[in-house]
C-alpha cells in the first residue's frame, strides 16, 4: 500500500481512501477483495470464496490466505503509519483447511514506533449460517517507504 505524500508525516487515511488504494491492487480485483474496515491500527479485509480459488482438494487455496493475511496486515500497519508501507516480512500458520462462503481477514497492530509496526492477523472463513472458523494466524513487520 503506497502513495505518494508530500511531506514525512504519514498520510492521514480514512475507510474511502484505504479502499481505494486496495481497488488499485490488479490481484486484489482478481479475487474479489474488498477493505471492510480500517482505521486505529486495524483493518478487516473480506473475499467471497469461490470456486476459482480453490485448490484440488476443495479448500481455498493458501496463496489466497496469505494474500488476504499480507494486505490486512499492511493496511492496518499504514494506518498507524501512514500511507507509504510495505510488508517488510511476514509469517503465517494454518490452523484448519478454509471452507465457507466469505474469507474475512483481521489484524491489529500489536506495536508501532517510527520505523515499523509488529501487526497479528487471524483469518476466519464464515458458512452459510454466519458460523466463523479460525482458519490460520498471520504475524507480520510493516515498514515505512522513504519518498524522495
Amino acid at each position: 500500500m503506497t502513495t505518494p505524500r508530500d511531506n514525512d508525516s504519514p498520510q492521514e487515511l480514512d475507510l474511502a481512501l484505504a479502499a481505494k488504494l486496495l481497488d488499485a491492487q490488479p490481484f486484489s480485483r482478481l479475487v474479489g477483495a474488498r477493505l471492510t474496515a480500517f482505521g486505529d491500527g486495524a483493518a478487516t479485509i473480506e473475499v467471497d470464496i469461490r470456486p476459482e480459488l480453490h485448490q484440488q482438494n476443495g479448500f481455498l487455496h493458501g496463496g489466497v490466505l496469505s494474500y488476504a493475511a499480507d494486505n490486512a496486515l499492511t493496511f492496518a500497519g499504514g494506518a498507524v503509519l501512514g500511507a507509504a508501507v510495505l510488508t517488510g516480512g511476514f509469517s503465517i500458520q494454518y490452523v484448519r483447511p478454509a471452507t465457507g462462503r466469505t474469507l474475512i481477514a483481521r489484524a491489529q497492530v500489536v506495536h508501532s514506533g517510527r520505523r515499523q509496526a509488529v501487526v497479528r492477523c487471524e483469518l476466519s472463513t464464515v458458512d452459510d449460517q454466519g458460523t466463523e472458523k479460525l482458519c490460520a494466524v498471520a504475524q507480520g513487520t510493516i515498514l515505512p517507504v522513504a519518498q524522495g
